[in-house]
């Protein structure tokens, strides 16, 4: 090793005083010896390669030396931008240590953060602490370990929500070891990776037990899909947006955002234009049924980083402060934008449709129609390309503003569908005063079609009745090829869930 070394450091000096030692050779020769002239040129032309070698090797070695040179300023000036990142990402950890303090160490709400394969990836004290597990029993677990395989089972719904990227909130019951019932309020906020795709979801709980509210365990009813045990935690969807719901997102919202101002915050994004949409596939189950492919539109807020908000972060709050209207209006403003770059000929009725959901504040907008039909004319774009979602929750309640809605909105030349149809009852005498286009059966019934007859047979009445009276049926939420087939064989329409398609971008 030490000889290869010395080698080349001695071998440039070889090379000069070879040729040297060949010149003078040639010098001498020439005035001492009665060699012929072609014994001469023969010695020259020698000299004259050596030379130029070593003027070849010379510039060889000054050009690696250039090579070397601009690399190693290219490694520094790398080294120099990765130094002032990491200082921006000190700065900013720095910066965002109370927030992440107080969200770990003091927030009273219970989070936790459960990746798509429903393991534990972060929790806060108040999560440990409720569960009074230590950390190791906890963090790279699974949902049915940390919670329960009856607890797991009775919340299945609302994680399949969150992990087709929709918010969840319900409220449940649970028992605790000692006797004691508390009430629960629960909510599921997705989270979304920079591809838009659905990487897990925060699950944020906060005790809600009141003074009055039953705590003993012989008094505690089932409202969800099973039956409540010595342990069970019993789920239930909750229709309306409570006060203390509000409060709790916009609590969370803005120590993960830092903005206080919700509201402003919001309208600032309409305005700017920082909402992004996706679609996820609508497809037709029969195979001959010549019916086309349908898309529902996705709204994601984008932030800082280019990261996005979670729907369920930013919808309650958006209804708070009544800014659901100009967000639908926004909706529809791009989706319309959209269609007219994509199909410039027109809309054909046998073509694709884009499922549009509205908010309860849209269907009481009285100026809503008018906007819809100017944005249509405007854009060049039939009615028939657009096709409005409204929450079946709100028959029985206000069918009269429904009615109106969905009449108006035809007359343009829109379709309906109703969402959520079957979740609590089959509403089909609430429907006979408007046209309905579609029905979407709730995800939370078509989850449970292969493990109980009773949701089976009422996905079965409906689509029996639906046929019936000439309105499609959409199966929401599906999750397998099992319920793909078994809804095939009912006769249900179309599906959408994560069995069929993920959300995707709506790209141009």
């Amino acid at each position: 090793m030490q000889g290869s070394k010395v080698f080349r450091v001695v071998r440039p000096l070889l090379s000069a005083f070879a040729v040297i030692a060949l010149a003078a050779v040639l010098v001498f020769t020439i005035f001492f010896t009665q060699l012929g002239q072609q014994w001469i040129i023969f010695l020259s032309g020698i000299l004259v390669a050596a030379i130029l070698a070593e003027a070849t090797r010379m510039s060889r070695a000054e050009w690696v030396v250039m090579r070397r040179t601009a690399q190693l300023s290219s490694l520094k000036d790398r080294l120099e931008r990765e130094m002032q990142l990491r200082k921006r990402a000190e700065e900013a950890i720095a910066a965002s240590k109370p927030r992440l303090h107080l969200i770990d160490e003091v927030l009273p709400i219970m989070v936790a953060l459960i990746d798509i394969e429903g393991r534990c990836r972060y929790h806060n004290r108040a999560f440990q602490d409720w569960l009074r597990l230590p950390p190791e029993q906890i963090n790279g677990r699974h949902m049915r370990e940390v919670l329960g395989a009856k607890v797991y089972q009775e919340t299945a719904t609302a994680v399949r929500q969150s992990l087709n990227g929709q918010a969840a909130h319900y409220e449940r019951t649970q028992k605790m070891q000692d006797g004691s019932v508390y009430r629960l309020s629960v909510e599921h906020l997705p989270q979304f990776g920079e591809d838009g795709k659905v990487t897990g979801f925060y699950m944020l709980i906060k005790d809600i037990t009141g003074p009055g509210d039953v705590r003993m365990p012989a008094q505690l009813e089932s409202t969800g899909p099973g039956r409540a045990g010595s342990d069970a935690v019993v789920p239930a969807l909750v229709q309306d947006g409570t006060g203390n719901q509000n409060m709790f997102v916009q609590s969370f919202s803005e120590q993960i955002t830092g903005y206080k101002d919700a509201g402003s915050r919001i309208m600032a994004a309409i305005e700017k234009n920082e909402f992004r949409l996706f679609c996820q596939l609508i497809t037709p189950l029969a195979v001959s049924s010549g019916e086309a492919e349908h898309y529902e539109i996705l709204v994601r807020l984008m932030e800082e980083e280019e990261g996005m908000m979670p729907p369920g972060a930013f919808f309650p709050l958006a209804e708070k402060y009544g800014l659901m209207p100009n967000l639908d209006r926004w909706v529809v403003q791009h989706v319309t934008e959209w269609v007219a770059h994509q199909n410039p000929q027109g809309w054909t009725q046998e073509s694709s449709m884009l499922f549009i959901n509205v908010s309860l504040a849209t269907i009481g907008d009285p100026g809503f129609p008018e906007f819809l039909q100017l944005t249509l004319l405007e854009h060049g774009v039939p009615g028939a390309a657009l096709c409005f979602e409204i929450p079946g929750s709100e028959l029985a309640s206000r069918s009269a503003d429904v009615a109106e809605f969905a009449r108006q909105v035809r007359q343009c030349g829109c379709r309906v569908a109703l969402s959520g149809f079957g979740r609590e009852h089959v509403l089909f005498d609430l429907i006979r005063g408007f046209q309905v286009d579609f029905l979407k059966i709730d995800g939370s019934i078509i989850l449970y079609i292969l493990r109980d007859p009773v949701y089976l047979a009422r996905v079965t009445a409906i689509s029996r009745v639906a046929k019936e009276i000439g309105v499609k049926t959409i199966a929401e939420l599906v999750e397998s090829e099992e319920i793909i087939t078994s809804l095939r064989e009912i006769g249900i329409d179309f599906a959408q869930g994560f069995g069929i398609s993920r959300p995707r971008p709506l790209a141009g």
